[in-house]
């Protein structure tokens, strides 16, 4: 009897063990943020570039709004940042295998994407927004283009030619195999407005001052956010709190002014053939 007691007790001591050290490792298990700051590193994952988020000068390094948001991310962390680019497909993949920290990559936030990642609050709040001729001087919305005799301008396949063709009613739409050509025909007098995403249409306006003038009253939104692997909560945490920081701080809104608002920085980056 004696013996069966010993033995029960010595094999439930075993189990005790057993569940002491899988809760242990399971505590072990370190946020993404706790890994930055031991390692004293913060990996920042971009997308192929994506002006002016992202872009590389002609000296090689990278420069962009989400740029300036990485290194105030680092300089509040007191880490060093580095940036990886993949092809934009290849960039959760990369963030679930550890290859990066953070996926900062004009990424909208979508209940899709939220089953693989975690994402912070928003960043910036984009969106379709409608371009007409510098000449037209009047156009205040997009309304007053749906008109019969009226023509707006869409790049096939895009996200604005999809809303476009949702939305107008009443005047034509032409359809164009490139941003460029669209754009084109707009600052050409050919089509009376385009509809396409807010920043390459402010990006197409400091490139071509004189030829076209964006309405930057959003269309529809896209809110886009940094994405953390799945159910980081710790590290969520961290980051929402940075951003509530530096959203519309002064550092946050000098960046903007020079990325979306100034042409200045346009012979500074590589420009696509």
């Amino acid at each position: 009897m004696k013996k069966g007691l010993l033995v029960f007790v010595t094999l439930l001591l075993l189990l005790m063990t057993g569940c002491s050290q899988e809760t242990g490792s399971v505590a072990q298990e370190k946020s993404t943020i706790e890994k930055i700051q031991e390692k004293k590193k913060l990996v920042i994952g971009f997308g192929s570039g994506d002006i002016p988020f992202h872009v590389k000068d002609k000296q090689g390094n990278w420069v962009g709004y989400e740029v300036d948001l990485a290194k105030a991310m680092a300089e509040s962390l007191k880490v060093e940042v580095e940036f990886k680019q993949f092809e934009f497909s290849a960039l959760i993949p990369a963030l679930q295998n550890g290859d990066i920290d953070m996926i900062l990559s004009a990424m909208t936030i979508r209940g899709d994407r939220a089953l693989a990642v975690t994402f912070s609050q928003p960043y910036y709040s984009t969106g379709a927004v409608l371009m007409v001729p510098k000449a037209d001087t009047t156009t205040k919305s997009w309304e007053e283009l749906d008109k019969p005799g009226k023509k707006i301008a869409v790049s096939q396949g895009t996200t604005g030619a999809l809303l476009a063709k949702s939305i107008i009613k009443q005047a034509s739409i032409l359809d164009y195999d490139s941003l460029t050509n669209a754009a084109m025909a707009v600052s050409q007098g050919q089509a009376d407005g385009m509809i396409y995403d807010e920043t390459a249409v402010r990006v197409y306006e400091l490139m071509y001052p004189g030829t076209v003038r964006g309405i930057y009253n959003l269309i529809s939104t896209e809110n886009l956010g940094i994405a953390l692997k799945l159910n980081d909560v710790k590290t969520q945490l961290w980051l929402n709190s940075f951003l509530d920081s530096y959203k519309n701080s002064p550092t946050d809104l000098a960046s903007h002014k020079k990325w979306f608002e100034t042409n200045d920085w346009l012979s500074e980056v590589e420009q696509k053939k």
